[in-house]
């Protein structure tokens, strides 16, 4: 076959390539536009006058820094003319064939929060706490990160940990009831563990020995715990909340001098065991997954489970072994509702956190350290509504609801750029 016919054989499929390539990059684009005139719009329609103070430490800490006053009509235009420049950046990178790098994006966001934050902060006479709102993130983070961390584990293995919500759940009422009978947060936190390798198991059970869809599966779980946690709810804690509903919270744990840094001290060395735990999980499930001899078993498996069947490596073994370790890890967040969070079991409490941390992993792109940061990002959308709140923002409180999924779509949708997922994610392996 001569050169000059192979070339006109790709044609298509390299003309089809470029269009689709185009698209992804017209998106980065058009998102920064969109935003770009909603936040105009929103100046322009609801103008607010008077300064904005934002607090940048405590009061008890051992070194003060004061609080920064500035006009926030002023400020809010300025990032507003930000955020078009990095919009007309953004698209003349497209326009010439090239893709928006990251760091534009990254000032796009920064430069749009702060201007957000000083038009919902305009006269009011409480302190917008900078360490409240980042602090607040990293707590709400807690269930995402970890339920992040199992959907990565499971995934990689190739299988669709759906269920995320499910061992969430699962895992914060086994945890109360525990809790609440042993008045020990750390009891509640081992049955909270098991609870969500329990579910796990529930869920590889179908996928990976009958074949079931994953997807179905996991939909499946996530509507049976719903049903089965509401019930028991209602039946068994309400009745007898004094002894199976009301837990000891883990507390505060602040680590000597690291903890009066400035706005990072309170955020990262004044927090429960939990959270401490989290940070330490996050490199742990990097270097187990690219370091150790399991994890490249199990992208092995994700990846091409007939090849490493062929290899000597038990497809069923390691897709089981890496199912209940994700439950395990998803047991940790939610664990975080009712032994860090509240005192009690609510029915329903998790609010579709598991479905968030399955996002999580897409805008991570299945990567555990990525999936982490994406999962700080929606946790410090779900904080805004309640520092905005505190301040007296003038937005609706229906519209603070939507902001974590908001942010959601918008990183999923149209700024993660293209995401591979494991080459046997989601399909069963029948050993031929």
């Amino acid at each position: 076959m001569s050169a000059d016919h192979k070339t006109t054989q790709l044609d298509v499929p390299l003309s089809e390539t470029a269009r689709t390539v185009t698209v992804v990059t017209w998106k980065t684009a058009g998102v920064l536009l969109a935003v770009t005139a909603l936040y105009a719009l929103l100046l322009v329609a609801v103008p607010r006058s008077g300064d904005t103070r934002f607090l940048l430490s405590q009061r008890s800490d051992a070194f003060q820094i004061p609080v920064i006053v500035l006009p926030s009509a002023t400020l809010a235009w300025v990032c507003g003319a930000v955020m078009l420049a990095v919009t007309a950046f953004a698209t003349v990178r497209t326009a010439r064939g090239s893709r928006t790098p990251l760091w534009p994006v990254a000032l796009f966001a920064l430069a749009g929060l702060i201007g957000f934050l000083a038009w919902a902060g305009a006269g009011s006479p409480r302190d917008l706490s900078i360490v409240g709102l980042i602090g607040g993130a990293v707590l709400w983070s807690v269930p995402f990160v970890y339920g992040a961390l199992g959907g990565v584990i499971g995934e990689r293995a190739g299988v669709v940990n759906i269920a995320i919500e499910a061992q969430l759940l699962g895992a914060a009422f086994t945890a109360a009831v525990v809790s609440s009978i042993t008045n020990s947060p750390l009891a509640g936190l081992v049955a909270a563990v098991l609870a969500g390798a329990l579910v796990a198991l529930v869920l590889g059970l179908f996928a990976i020995t009958y074949h079931v869809n994953q997807v179905i599966v996991g939909v499946v779980l996530n509507v049976l715990v719903v049903g089965l946690t509401s019930f028991l709810y209602s039946q068994v804690l309400v009745p007898n909340a004094e002894q199976l509903n009301s837990t000891t919270r883990f507390s505060a744990i602040p680590i000597p001098l690291l903890s009066d840094i400035p706005v990072l001290g309170p955020v990262l060395f004044r927090q429960p065991l939990l959270i401490y735990l989290m940070f330490l999980a996050v490199p742990a499930v990097w270097y187990a997954l690219n370091r150790t001899r399991w994890g490249l078993r199990l992208r092995a498996v994700g990846e091409h489970p007939k090849a490493a069947d062929t290899v000597g490596i038990n497809v069923v073994r390691t897709r089981y072994n890496a199912v209940l370790v994700a439950g395990a890890v998803a047991g940790l967040g939610g664990a975080f509702y009712t032994t860090v969070n509240l005192s009690q079991f609510g029915e329903n409490m998790t609010s579709g956190a598991g479905y968030i941390a399955l996002a999580a992993v897409i805008f991570g792109k299945w990567d555990p350290v990525r999936a982490a940061f994406a999962g700080l990002l929606f946790g410090f959308a779900s904080n805004l509504q309640n520092v905005l709140s505190v301040v007296g923002s003038p937005v609706p409180s229906q519209f603070m609801l939507m902001i974590p999924y908001v942010v959601t779509l918008l990183a999923v949708a149209g700024l993660v750029g293209r995401s591979r997922p494991p080459a046997a994610s989601g399909e069963p392996y029948v050993k031929g």
